[in-house]
């Protein structure tokens, strides 16, 4: 998983932090949220919530969110990660790995 999400922020559109995440589930502008496992469980559940009421598919990070910011390539913590384009990553593979 850490390689297609590697992918997917080097060649697709991909928003970072759980307000952006937030504000995408929201409005129905993402293709995938991926959720750390230390998210703050008010943060998890307006996702939840959010993503349900959009249609947009949900994963969950096994790792932190300092693991899922070194899978991003990026020097910081990200809790939540947002798919808008996935580019050449085959990230989406997962959703329907999880849905089966």
């Amino acid at each position: 998983m850490d390689k297609a999400i590697a992918a997917a922020v080097k060649t697709g559109k991909v928003l970072f932090g759980s307000r952006s995440a937030i504000k995408s589930a929201k409005t129905g502008k993402a293709k995938l949220i991926v959720v750390a496992s230390n998210c703050p469980k008010e943060v998890r559940e307006d996702l939840e919530r959010y993503c349900k009421l959009s249609g947009i598919p949900m994963l969950f990070y096994k790792g932190t969110s300092i693991e899922l910011g070194a899978a991003c390539g990026k020097p910081f913590r990200v809790s939540a990660l947002v798919i808008r384009r996935p580019g050449d990553s085959d990230i989406m593979r997962f959703v329907e790995a999880s849905n089966a």
